[in-house]
This record gives structure tokens, C-alpha cells and sequence, in this order.
């Protein structure tokens, strides 16, 4: 028998008074409150007490994976997303582009806006092609992804 698990990763919310309740609760559904009706529901613990939670380490856990064993961090998983082939030797870096504040001197810049105000894979591409024509080196790339999120192997 074929089973489809569906992992609802980042909808559970605290209530709001704006909105009368969670995101989840007042969101219109009708999908997955058919599906809620035919399915079981149950609670799992996808993250071991020693390893920092988020989905990463829980969707591995999910699929099988020991995440003490295979998770090797974030950008990894994300590099091979978007096609990097990467070698054993090599280590892959998450790079965000983000939106820094305008002091002129840069030292005094805070981070305003951690997605580059939302910024479209093609404009955030344009952005890494220039930053690898004047970083990039033979040992280190930078590698377009999606929206604000790329890689630097």
C-alpha cells in the first residue's frame, strides 16, 4: 500500500486578537479539512532533545534519516535544490541577500529586512552574477538560488 505523509511544516501559529484565533484556524482550507476528515492524526517527535529544531532536521528524521548522522546543515540540502553538484571537499554556505539600513558608514548598518524586501529570483540573480564576477574565485562560487536565498560553495 502507497501512503502520502503530509508534512505541514511552518502553519502552526500562536492566536491573534486581530484575527480572532491562529493564522491556521481562520485560514480558508477546504482542501486539507477534507483530507483532515479521511486521515489519522497523531503527533511525532521528529527532533531529538541534542539537535536544534527546524524542518531540515525534522523532514530528514521523517524520511528515514538518523539527522545525527546525515544532517550536515542547511545549505547542503539547499545547494543540492537548486542542482550543485558539490564534491566530498567541499563546504557549502547559505548567502541571504538582505536589506541594510542607509548609514554611510558601514560598520553602523543594522539588517532591516532579512529576505531583500522580498526581492524576485530574477532581479536577486542579476545581484549574484555580479557578486561572482567580482568575488567569485577558482576555490570559492556563489551559486544563484530563490528570491534572497543562494549558496556560496
Amino acid at each position: 500500500m502507497k501512503y502520502a505523509v503530509l508534512l505541514c511544516d511552518g502553519m502552526a501559529d500562536l492566536p491573534r486578537d486581530d484575527i480572532g484565533g491562529t493564522p491556521m484556524s481562520v485560514a480558508d482550507k477546504p482542501n486539507m479539512d477534507k483530507l483532515a476528515k479521511v486521515s489519522r492524526v497523531g503527533l511525532v517527535k521528529t527532533v531529538a532533545d541534542n539537535l536544534k529544531p527546524g524542518s531540515d532536521v525534522a523532514n530528514l528524521s521523517v524520511l528515514g534519516y538518523d539527522p545525527a548522522i546525515y544532517y550536515s546543515g542547511r545549505s547542503p540540502l539547499e545547494a543540492g535544490s537548486i542542482g550543485i553538484d558539490m564534491k566530498p571537499t567541499d563546504v557549502s554556505f547559505r548567502t541571504n541577500l538582505v536589506t541594510l539600513s542607509d548609514e554611510p558608514v558601514y560598520e553602523d548598518k543594522t539588517i532591516l529586512d532579512y529576505c531583500a524586501d522580498d526581492i524576485s529570483t530574477e532581479e536577486a540573480a542579476e545581484l549574484i552574477k555580479f557578486i561572482e564576477e567580482k568575488l567569485g574565485t577558482d576555490e570559492f562560487s556563489f551559486y544563484s538560488g530563490v528570491s534572497y536565498r543562494h549558496c556560496l560553495i
